[in-house]
């Protein structure tokens, strides 16, 4: 009988060794659009997150917010932006604060463009800057120590200053600080790069590995990265790519110097993803020398689609220069969201359509080089890491009373399998505004004309059944108001009627606080 005892017990200490709870490496890029990794579609060299993807698992329909600030309260928090409180987070719990108290340690390195300080929510040791955007060259007054002021220098570990570099550099020193071994507690390590989020800047060498490879113009590069996706699987033949915008001239109409200065500045873009992925590989090969990435959940994403914004200043600097201010428009935007339609800020797939790598050798059961097409969010990682991490979600922090979690968790996904999806998943950034109920989509642009798309058939957004199904847009339409107003609380301008609709007096005060960068 003691025998028996001893060896059930025995059968318990292996299942508690098998089951280690995962470290978790979240990583956020910046501008970085639905197209523009290798494994994505590109052209851009990207082998490190290529290599996560063909061993992992690659998401199809992964969605974010459109827009930089309100990403990062759905990231963090798994709820909608203005149901967290936007940016001051006034009710919303951060991944940080749940798996703190459940054994992890919890650090930060890279953008944070939210109120106050991570080290206010939970990061135990945070490094970057708290802007929305800044020089990378030479940063901004911004940038923060754990919670102290950190002026930028010249060099940092024996190189000049160059942002995307330093934000995993610290990351690295956070693994170092923490001791993080086989043997650790498990750690959740949220990398947020800049990159390549403008001004276009890059290192000069970094720069010239792209020259010459952008001459050929957008119009020839959207046909070719969408060949790329439907070959590889990722996009399915009978979604077609949509035609260029009648905003977006053709590449063969624009003057010889126009291609010229064009073409710079997609090599410059390219090489800030580069780097990016560069920085990735630093990463994945500390953590295999501390033998604990076979059992890190790694998750790459990013906060919105490609950048339609044209800010150019500086034309004539090179962009290794730090005073350069080079920025990307529409035209190479389109690009990135290829197949896509639209950009950033919009709520059309263009700008809400990104890709998520998921990679976790212990933990991931679906077929490695995957790619699932279920809808999926970024209000999903709470849930998520709630699960993997054992945590609790809170009721209050502090003096904050928290909202009901909004997320689901993406576990039955990693593991294979079809998860019980969400019923309807809301977005709204301004007056762009969308729902999505099953594979019905319902859109609108600037507060513009509601558009109706069935994405199970067009998921390109080609075919408006709007006039078709009129019964149908006003239903969710309805249903996205009502989310609007008495979940997410959105303020007055948001609740404005898109065009041609009866108005709605019944407005809340407007408490939302929206950023617009």
């Amino acid at each position: 009988m003691k025998t028996r005892i001893l060896f059930l017990l025995f059968l318990g200490v292996l299942a508690t060794v098998h089951a280690k709870r995962p470290n978790i490496v979240l990583i956020m890029a910046d501008d970085l659009g639905f197209s523009d990794l290798g494994c994505y579609g590109s052209e851009i060299e990207t082998p490190n997150l290529d290599r996560l993807a063909k061993d992992g698992l690659r998401f199809s329909q992964f969605y974010n917010t459109a827009k930089c600030h309100s990403s990062r309260v759905c990231l963090l928090t798994g709820l909608y932006c203005n149901q967290a409180g936007s940016n001051s987070l006034s009710r919303g719990a951060t991944i940080a604060e749940v798996l703190r108290p459940a054994g992890y340690s919890t650090w930060m390195a890279g953008k944070w463009h939210l109120s106050n300080q991570p080290t206010d929510f939970g990061f135990q040791r945070y490094w970057g800057h708290l802007s929305g955007a800044c020089n990378f060259f030479t940063g901004d007054n911004t940038f923060r120590l754990d919670g102290r002021k950190w002026d930028i220098p010249k060099t940092l570990n024996g190189k000049p200053f160059y942002t995307t570099h330093a934000i995993t550099d610290f990351a690295l020193d956070f693994l170092k600080d923490g001791k993080i071994d086989s043997n650790s507690d498990p750690f959740l390590l949220y990398v947020a790069y800049n990159a390549p989020h403008y001004p276009l800047q890059a290192p000069e060498d970094a720069v010239k590995k792209y020259k010459g490879r952008y001459d050929a113009g957008w119009d020839q590069l959207r046909q070719t990265r969408y060949a790329k996706q439907v070959t590889t699987g990722l996009i399915p033949k009978r979604f077609k790519l949509s035609p260029r915008a009648p905003h977006v001239p053709a590449w063969d109409e624009i003057k010889d110097s126009e291609k010229a200065w064009e073409a710079r500045r997609m090599e410059v873009f390219a090489a800030m993803i580069d780097l990016v992925d560069q920085n990735v590989g630093r990463l994945i090969d500390d953590l295999k020398r501390r033998k604990v990435f076979e059992n890190t959940l790694f998750l790459f994403c990013a906060d919105n689609g490609g950048c339609p914004f044209e800010r150019t200043r500086g034309r004539n600097l090179e962009p290794w220069d730090p005073k350069s201010y080079w920025t990307y428009d529409a035209s190479w935007g389109q690009v990135s969201n290829t197949p896509f339609r639209l950009y950033k800020q919009n709520q059309h797939e263009g700008g809400i359509s990104s890709p998520l790598i998921a990679h976790w050798p212990n933990g991931i059961k679906a077929k490695a080089g995957t790619i699932t097409r279920q809808p999926a969010h970024l209000i999903d990682f709470m849930a998520t890491f709630l699960e993997i991490g054992q945590a609790r979600y809170p009721k209050t922090v502090g003096k904050r009373k928290i909202d009901p979690l909004q997320g689901k968790s993406l576990l039955p996904i990693l593991e294979g399998k079809e998860r019980k999806g969400h019923e309807t998943l809301y977005f709204q950034f301004g007056t762009d505004r969308a729902l999505r109920k099953e594979n019905w989509k319902l859109v609108s642009a600037k507060g513009g004309k509601w558009e109706l798309y069935d994405l199970d058939k067009d998921r390109t957004e080609l075919n408006d059944l709007s006039d078709k199904y009129p019964e149908r847009v006003n239903e969710m339409s309805k249903e996205w108001f009502d989310i609007a107003k008495n979940k997410d609380r959105v303020g007055k301008k948001a609740l404005s009627p898109a065009r041609g609709q009866i108005k709605d007096l019944s407005f809340r005060k407007d408490t939302s606080n929206q950023l617009e960068e």
